[in-house]
């Protein structure tokens, strides 16, 4: 019994310990990233002002690399972060070598653009556009963007953590502390209490204690041999 007492206590204290991959529940975890939607309205000068609400969460604007990952943003959108129609993805015309790029530096590996003809690649943006799950190129000169959605590869930064979740990680260490502890000190209980309790007498051939149990000899067996 004490042994399987200790051994939930151990599980729970490595349970308890475990960080999140992510940095809180308001992110979600997909093929390798985690993905949050901040629900404020902002007021935008230049592409630079969405940008900066996520890296001050230890993020980049979306990049969108396969049709899985695009798939993933439009149904955690609708069912979960309820995001507006279009929404500005983190990317950016190079006008030196006329192609576009993702702020994060990953490679252009996937595009999902809609039929648009003789649009002006000159400050131009991507938005996703949430009804169809095309892009669509835009003037980045917009006055106000209704959320920003950001992404943080694996492992987070935890340099960016807040102080509510550095509060919390250390929670969850002491916690794990206590446990261990609090489980040591019952099974040394427990162990001494069997150990100190049982009597043994001549009669028997062996005691159920091991090794590191004192014996102890009732004065009554000796008092007979002597007879």
């Amino acid at each position: 019994m004490p042994h399987a007492a200790l051994s939930t206590l151990l599980l729970l204290s490595l349970a308890t310990a475990t960080v999140a991959d992510c940095p809180s529940s308001t992110w979600v975890q997909f093929q390798g990233s985690c993905y949050t939607f901040l629900q404020v309205t902002i007021n935008v000068e230049t592409i630079e002002d969405v940008r900066n609400q996520c890296i001050g969460h230890g993020a980049d604007m979306i990049s969108i690399h396969n049709e899985e990952e695009n798939a993933f943003i439009l149904d955690t959108l609708k069912k979960q972060w309820k995001g507006p129609d279009d929404l500005l993805l983190g990317m950016f015309y190079d006008t030196d070598d006329a192609t576009f790029k993702w702020f994060d530096n990953s490679n252009m590996t996937f595009d999902k653009w809609a039929d648009q003809d003789g649009e002006d690649l000159v400050d131009t943006c991507g938005f996703l556009y949430t009804k169809t799950g095309e892009w669509k190129k835009g003037n980045c000169e917009i006055s106000s963007v209704e959320g920003t959605l950001c992404k943080a590869s694996i492992p987070y930064d935890k340099k960016y953590l807040s102080d509510n979740h550095i509060l919390v990680s250390t929670l969850v260490i002491a916690s794990t502390v206590m446990l261990t502890v609090l489980g040591a000190i019952i099974w040394f209980l427990y162990k001494r209490n069997v150990c100190s309790g049982f009597t043994v007498f001549s009669s028997a051939p062996q005691s159920p204690c091991r090794d590191d149990c004192a014996l102890v000899v009732a004065d009554d067996e000796y008092d007979v041999q002597l007879d």
